[in-house]
């Protein structure tokens, strides 16, 4: 599900390197926003039961590229809906934001086991995936690099203490507040290390990526959130460590290449051969190591904020970050609005009555998701021209 961004085409090539030894896939379907012309490519290569566009009104002319081929075609909401629910032995949920929560949820009560590349569906229901998980006896596996990485390095999970989490710092890890304050939306989409989409890319650069990868761990591990730290770790090699009573701290370490997770969460619990450049620390010679600063970077404190709220104060935050993201792409908003935007709607929504809103149905995480929307939209309304411009993170 979203094979056609930058985790899709990523799996794809796992399975194409994959298909040429003795480990093979079958693809049953594969499933994409709007981008037809990739979407059918994709589809002509690897042979899927069906090709799904989400959005509609691209139906026919997927319907065209794909005539005489055998592939089924299908489009909308509920047809990619339809194909997460499809018998396979693992569906990728790789459909960026809150909007992958739906198919995600349909994969596990249709009894398939997930790997999760989609945070936001985690943020938002975490919850319930794991219950409904739990109730259909499927595996949930993480995709990002971060909880890859400790889910290989748990073990049977006993006598830890501590999990800690890498941040590379993003574009922006020694930037003033006055560079920030300026920068456009290709400065902030331009990640150092990591290719991802741009969405993604905006959220490493105010590291809202590596606030809601911490909601992420507190939620697929079960750890009390006190117990999950975030280091930077500009090189991204080390990607993630769990600390144990007896002082023991155990790391997972590669090139910062998502084929590597990607592969390990499709082949688990084997593990597939990968193109991947292969880890030379002789040559890194040096890995380093910094806290968060909280002034530049207040997304860490503001997930901890939410997540004392539950799973209703993660949502607000994870869909204003996504509305405040779309306005900053947008020239609505400046960068260092974002996290202003994000701030300001989890503050009225722990302080209004809607602050003890459950949140355990697809309804009730779409009336906050929609709630999160509106109060980003009125922050916009009363925002004075040049929105950061003026204004210190405090």
């Amino acid at each position: 599900m979203g094979s056609t961004g930058s985790i899709g085409t990523s799996a794809l090539s796992v399975v194409r390197h994959a298909n040429t030894g003795a480990q093979g896939f079958e693809i049953v379907a594969l499933a994409a926003g709007s981008d037809v012309a990739k979407l059918a490519e994709q589809a002509l290569e690897f042979r899927p039961e069906i090709a799904v566009v989400a959005n509609e009104r691209r139906l026919d002319e997927l319907r065209a590229r794909l005539a005489g081929s055998g592939i089924e075609t299908a489009g909308g909401r509920a047809a990619v809906v339809e194909a997460a629910a499809r018998p396979a032995d693992r569906v990728l949920a790789a459909i960026v934001g809150a909007a992958g929560l739906e198919s995600t949820l349909a994969a596990v009560q249709a009894g398939n086991d997930v790997a999760i590349a989609n945070k936001e569906s985690v943020v938002c229901g975490g919850a319930l995936i794991l219950s409904e998980a739990q109730k259909a006896g499927v595996n949930v596996l993480p995709v990002d690099s971060e909880h890859s990485a400790i889910h290989q390095c748990l073990g049977n999970g006993r006598s830890l203490e501590q999990l800690t989490l890498t941040a590379s710092g993003g574009p922006f890890r020694t930037a003033t507040l006055d560079r920030m304050r300026g920068a456009t939306p290709a400065q902030a989409a331009a990640h150092p290390n990591w290719n991802m989409g741009i969405k993604n890319s905006i959220d490493s650069a105010t590291l809202m990526n590596k606030a809601l990868e911490f909601i992420e761990a507190a939620y697929l591990f079960g750890i009390p959130p006190e117990q999950i730290e975030v280091l930077i770790h500009p090189q991204s090699i080390i990607h993630g460590m769990a600390h144990f009573s007896d002082g023991s701290v155990i790391a997972q370490l590669g090139s910062p290449d998502m084929r590597t997770p990607i592969s390990y969460a499709l082949g688990w619990p084997d593990r597939i051969e990968t193109e991947v450049e292969r880890l030379d620390l002789a040559r890194l010679a040096t890995l380093d190591f910094s806290e968060v600063d909280g002034q530049r970077f207040p997304a860490i404190r503001l997930a901890r904020e939410a997540i004392k709220a539950g799973a209703a104060g993660t949502t607000i935050l994870n869909c204003a970050n996504e509305s405040a993201v779309s306005a900053f792409i947008a020239g609505h908003c400046g960068f260092l609005d974002i996290s202003l935007i994000v701030e300001d709607a989890l503050s009225r929504f722990l302080s209004g009555n809607m602050a003890g809103s459950p949140c355990d149905t697809l309804e009730e995480i779409g009336q906050l998701d929609r709630y999160a929307r509106f109060l980003v939209e009125e922050w916009l309304k009363r925002a004075p021209d040049g929105g950061a411009e003026g204004r210190a993170l405090g």
